[in-house]
Order: C-alpha cells, then structure tokens, then sequence
C-alpha cells in the first residue's frame, strides 16, 4: 500500500541539513511512497527536487501557512526546528503522526512548547548518538533513535577537478566545504593558521568553499593572506574534494558533519574538531586527526605533520573511504521507510480499532 509522506525544511539555505533531505527524497522516489516537501518560498531545496516526482508546497515560512500545507499526508517528517511546532499543531488539528530529524549539537529550546512539541513527536531521529544523548538528557520522554548522516554519493568531474588543482598551480591544497558561518564552523582560526604559514610555508594554499552570511566579515578578516581565497557558493563540490589533499573541519560545534563523509568518500585526510558526533565517525589516528575546538596551534600542528607524512596522509585516506561505505544515502532511506511504515501501520491500527474510516 503506498503511504504518503510531508517532508518539512523550512530553511532559506542550502547547507548540510538540506543536502541529507534532498538525499532521502531521492531515495524515496524508486519506493512505493507519495512525497511532498513542504519548504519555504524560492528555497534552493524546493528548486532541486522539482524535477523529481515530488509535490513541492512553497509556503512563506509562517507556522499556520505550513501546517495548513500538511494536509493529505500519512505522516510528517520535520528536518529542522521550525517545522516542529507546525507539525506538532497539525499532529493536534489531525492526530496525523509526525517524526523530526534532530542534526546539531546544541540543546532544544527549554520551554514548554517546545517539551509538548517533542514530547508529541512519534519519534526525534538523531544523526548522532552524541546528538541523541542531547535530546535524552533535554527530556528523557522524548522516544529518540538514531539513523546517521550519509555522505552525498559525489561523482567528481576530472576536467574540472584538474581545473581546480591547475589553478592552485601546484600547490599543497588544503580545503574547506561548509556555510561561511564562523560562530558554529570556526573559519576564523583556518584564517590565522594561513596567516602564520604564508611565509614559512610558501607552498600551502587554503581554500574556503561556500557561502554564507559571515562572508563579509570572514573576507575583511583575511585582508593580506595570500594563501586562502573564497569560491562562494558553488554547485561542484565533489570536484573541489577531489582536489584537495587534505581537509579540515575546525568547527566549534557539528552534529555530525556531513560534509566529512563526503570528504572521506573521496580519500581525503581529515583534521576536525573532536565535537558533537564527529568522533562517532573520525577515528583519532585512524582515518583522521581530532583536535579540541577553538585551538588553532593544534589545527597548525596536525596540517605541518600531515604535511610532511604523505604515507600517513595515504593511510587516514584509504581508512576513511573505506569507513565511508557504511554510509550511504540507500541505506539511509531504508532504515527511515521501515519507521515511517511501522507508525503509519500502527496508526492505522489503531484508527480502525476505533471505528474511524
């Protein structure tokens, strides 16, 4: 029996969160379920999965426009915090079940509504067991499970990936993927450990890939190093990984840090931050380099040492690509159809022991 699902992402961007939706929703289109996504108006999400067959509701972003936009599903999946409490209220309008997908690290608001909000949720999926312990500990109700992250199944393009590495015109590439957000991705210490490296280290070139709303400040910032530029945002990512020979992640906060998936998937070594769920899938010594937020000598330290150890930057590679084959957007999918089943199933169940037609 087909079941019918409301994808909710009510995000203005396009970042790690929007990326793993658009993942699942791929997914679910080869199975027998009826999709919609709800998402607000001109978001580059409603525009990528318009040539899918998906039935894309635009909303402005208000609460009562997208509950209103919930109707004639089975079910509804929240990505994002502000889809909780209109899923919530339509869950109160409808008795229509919903489930959110929690991906960052930081506490959920501590009000009433938002416990009601979660309390209600059939269940809080987390992408992270670190993530999942958040939502416990916020509220030990709160049924939570844990589905992870996947990485973005990126094929790289080898003209561009050459255009890429051509531009560095031969230099040691070290890269970066993530909004221009510096209070959760720490850009600022990548610009000071480049400041202090362009003279000792004349062959390191930094490379920030992506946009965001600290692109002003982060650029003004960087005013006279010239080893780092900016790409804005670009569509290619998977060619500028390709590119890199190491990356790094200096993030003061993650949920899980998609994108480093994606950056394993393509061998690449890694040095992040030990923060949130990022060392439920970096593995200290073993496909990557851990180093404590917000301390740039160590992020300068691990890239001098992998630097000057191409057999140790070949290890962590092959060890994460190999890791990353656990985590694919198939496998994903699967373990969300088998939820959205069970509750709408059970819900069902239920509907019928009442008498409801």
């Amino acid at each position: 029996m087909t079941i019918s699902i409301a994808h909710v992402n009510l995000s203005r961007d396009y970042r790690g969160g929007q990326r793993q939706t658009e993942l699942l929703i791929r997914e679910l289109v080869h199975a027998d379920v009826r999709q919609v996504l709800i998402a607000r108006r001109h978001a580059p999400l409603a525009k990528r999965v318009k040539n899918l067959d998906v039935e894309v509701r635009e909303v402005s972003g208000n609460r009562l426009a997208t509950t209103r936009a919930m109707q004639g599903v089975d079910l509804v999946h929240a990505h994002e915090g502000r889809s909780v409490y209109a899923a919530y209220l339509w869950s109160l309008l409808s008795q229509t079940p919903y489930i959110v997908t929690r991906r960052v690290d930081n506490p959920i608001g501590n009000h009433w509504l938002a416990h009601k909000a979660y309390r209600r949720a059939a269940f809080v999926v987390a992408v992270a067991r670190r993530v999942a312990d958040i939502v416990s500990t916020y509220d030990s109700s709160i049924q939570v499970r844990v589905i992870c992250s996947v990485h973005s199944g990126l094929k790289p393009d080898d003209v561009q990936t050459a255009a890429i590495r051509d531009a560095a015109a031969g230099k040691f590439l070290i890269g970066h993927v993530g909004a221009l957000d510096n209070s959760q991705k720490g850009q600022e210490f990548i610009i000071q450990v480049a400041r202090e490296l362009q003279n000792t280290h004349p062959d390191f070139q930094f490379l920030l890939v992506g946009g965001g709303s600290d692109e002003t400040m982060l650029r003004a910032m960087a005013t006279g190093v010239e080893n780092l530029s900016f790409t804005g945002f670009v569509d290619n990512v998977g060619d500028y990984l390709s590119a890199f020979d190491i990356f790094i992640l200096p993030s003061n906060k993650e949920g899980v840090g998609s994108i480093l998936l994606d950056a394993m998937a393509q061998s690449l070594p890694i040095i992040a931050s030990r923060v949130g769920g990022v060392p439920e899938i970096v593995q200290d010594g073993s496909n990557g380099i851990l180093i404590d937020p917000a301390r740039p000598a160590q992020l300068k330290t691990a890239l001098l040492r992998l630097h000057d150890d191409p057999a140790l930057r070949r290890e962590l590679g092959e060890n994460g690509e190999r890791v990353s084959r656990n985590f694919i957007a198939g496998a994903m999918a699967e373990r969300y159809l088998d939820l959205y089943r069970s509750l709408i199933d059970g819900n069902r169940s239920e509907a019928a022991g009442k008498g409801v037609q």
